[in-house]
């Protein structure tokens, strides 16, 4: 038998929150309710109050709530429901958590869930399911569960969401984890100019004992991965795909924000770096490109992503940001350029080749970076080049 945490405004959805913690229990597991509203008196009883997930963080909620400022209450209950959390889940207390609510509500428990470790079963039913959920899920696995109709009080539609949302929870905290292979994790950066490069050193990598996680370089896998070597589960990096840096540079839409490239450098961990991709910025149908991109070298990939080919100066400067970021690594760390190209597009031939955008990249990164830097006459799709980024990785997990 699991318990599992029950959070929400329990001023404005008490109703729904008893109601889910009847389903959980009817399911054989304990139901722990967390009041995280601010508002009027919560309808039902909680089990941890408001104001014990207030003081998480020293708040103090009731002067807090005497000035009658919704947002910063709830910015307060967001910062402090994580820190409640995790040590309920830290000290084994609850072993899974389902939230409902609508944008406050969502707001708050998301970023409880966010700071719960990878794996753990978390659900959050919310009318903002339909939407962008990227700044309620981040880079984590929480399952937005859509309310279907508003999250105010119990009908024909909502008692069959809430039931089915809390038998997904149950299920979850059910299902036996996973037999782990008991190999050491790496994480690879891929996109599809470098699918070959990356399924090769990974085949080495893994003939070599190694798990090895690919994340599509698309901006959200990037930070994705950054997250996950942060969380200290990783034995070594392979990022070989840093295209999403042009992105951020140009003003592409695959960005992974300005801090891309320093999670591996903070953990000291193993990593090989390539600029695999930095010769294209991407964007979404052709009339989405902004006017001042006009004249330039674009390459349609498909009816949804429109490709621009780096310019010589934004490539001299991508490669004075990656050695910046490279230099304040902290680990072992190697830079394997391929001289030929850098992506499927980019090689002789390609519709994306410029040597001399390509030069102006690895000149400034040779030239700004204190770390080693491998120059490779091969297209970076070269078998040659995929083996040699996956034995200098292996060369340094070693201490070589």
């Amino acid at each position: 038998m699991a318990t599992i945490a029950v959070i929400g405004t329990l001023d404005s959805k008490g109703e729904e929150h008893a109601y889910l913690a009847e389903c959980i229990r009817k399911c054989g597991h304990e139901a722990l309710l967390m009041d995280v509203g601010s508002g009027g008196a919560p309808t039902v009883e909680p089990d941890i109050s408001r104001y014990q997930v207030a003081e998480a963080t020293g708040v103090d909620l009731e002067s807090l709530m005497q000035k009658r400022d919704r947002g910063e209450c709830v910015a307060a209950m967001a910062a402090a429901a994580p820190v409640l959390l995790s040590q309920l889940v830290s000290s084994g207390r609850v072993q899974g958590v389902i939230s409902a609510g609508g944008g406050g509500g969502t707001a708050i428990s998301t970023a409880a869930m966010r700071a719960l470790p990878l794996g753990f079963p978390k659900v959050m039913v919310s009318t903002m399911a339909g939407g962008n959920t990227a700044p309620y899920v981040g880079t984590s696995d929480v399952v937005m569960f859509p309310s279907i109709v508003d999250v105010a009080g119990l009908n024909s539609v909502s008692l069959g969401v809430f039931s089915r949302a809390a038998g997904a929870i149950c299920g979850m905290v059910e299902a036996p984890p996973p037999e782990h292979q008991g190999r050491p994790l790496v994480v690879a950066t891929m996109f599809g100019n470098t699918t070959a490069c990356v399924t090769e050193a990974k085949r080495v990598l893994e003939e070599a004992g190694f798990e090895v996680l690919v994340f599509s370089a698309c901006g959200t896998g990037g930070r994705t991965m950054e997250s996950l070597v942060a969380s200290g589960m990783v034995a070594g990096v392979l990022d070989l795909t840093t295209t999403e840096w042009a992105d951020e540079l140009v003003g592409g839409v695959l960005s992974a924000g300005p801090h891309r490239l320093e999670a591996a450098g903070i953990a000291g961990l193993p990593t090989v770096v390539a600029p695999g991709c930095l010769d294209m910025v991407n964007f979404g149908e052709p009339e989405t490109v902004p006017d001042r991109f006009e004249g330039r070298k674009f390459y349609y990939h498909n009816p949804q992503v429109t490709l621009l080919r780096t310019s010589v100066e934004e490539s001299r400067q991508l490669g004075g940001i990656l050695a910046e970021k490279i230099n304040a690594y902290r680990g072992p760390v190697s830079i394997l350029m391929p001289e030929r190209g850098f992506s499927a597009i980019g090689e002789p031939g390609g519709v994306f080749e410029d040597q001399e955008a390509d030069a102006a990249l690895m000149e400034a990164l040779e030239s700004d970076c204190g770390k080693e830097v491998l120059r490779f006459p091969l297209a970076i799709n070269d078998p040659a080049f995929a083996r040699a980024c996956a034995e200098k990785l292996l060369s340094l997990l070693r201490g070589d």
